[in-house]
């Protein structure tokens, strides 16, 4: 939970790997910022991994624990020599269904995206690996984040994936800020705010009648679904 006195953002930097005392004062709405190598991934990696049952050829669970939904926008200013000015987070929900493993098999205590995941993943794969989920602040930081990129220390499945889907090693430094979603106990930043919400918002309808006319599949009620 958010502790009601808190008035402002706290700024929390760690260097990777985690220590569990870390992740154990790791507060929703923080603002964290990492320092070591978190390594990139998206649709290709888990598809070479669950659906291809391909290792990688990288020893990702060695890597420092962080790993974060991304395409960097990579410039190969000679053959090997990479640069990273900017990157931004892809929506994190559409991997839910392999984080049990993933997280497990991996060593995962950070995992950076947008938009975070349902409270059910968080209590059942987050908590039990004790997993903190970071969300990017925001549209138009990529070259904010870009900034905290001090190099590319590896790439894997380059080939077989091309430069968006590969996995890319990246060395960081205050790199952030990212903020807190989901903390060690599995609550959620985003849930309480939508609950929040909903408090407020459900009343608005008391008394109004039911729509005359609606479309197929339509629902009325305004706790599954606003129409």
């Amino acid at each position: 939970m958010i502790p009601q006195d808190q008035t402002a953002i706290r700024e929390v930097s760690i260097t990777l790997p985690v220590r569990d005392d870390q992740l154990n004062s790791l507060q929703l709405g923080d603002a964290v910022f990492l320092n070591g190598m978190v390594f990139t991934g998206r649709e290709g990696l888990y598809h070479m991994i669950f659906e291809k049952k391909a290792e990688p050829p990288i020893d990702i669970r060695t890597l420092g624990g962080a790993t974060f939904h991304c395409s960097p926008a990579i410039n190969e200013s000679s053959p090997g020599i990479y640069h990273v000015p900017s990157v931004t987070a892809t929506a994190s929900f559409r991997f839910a269904k392999y984080m049990p493993e993933f997280l497990s098999r991996y060593n995962i205590h950070f995992v950076i995206g947008k938009g975070g995941m349902s409270s059910r993943v968080y209590k059942e794969s987050f908590v039990p690996n004790r997993t903190i989920y970071l969300t990017t602040v925001g549209y138009g930081l990529g070259a904010i984040y870009g900034k905290g990129i001090v190099g590319v220390k590896d790439v894997a499945w380059k080939k077989e994936l091309g430069l968006a889907q590969a996995i890319w090693v990246l060395e960081v430094n205050h790199f952030g800020p990212f903020m807190v979603e989901c903390d060690a106990r599995g609550n959620s930043l985003f849930e309480q705010g939508n609950d929040e919400i909903n408090k407020k918002f459900l009343p608005l309808y008391e008394g109004l009648p039911i729509p005359a006319l609606k479309r197929l599949g339509e629902v009325t009620s305004p706790a599954q679904e606003v129409v």
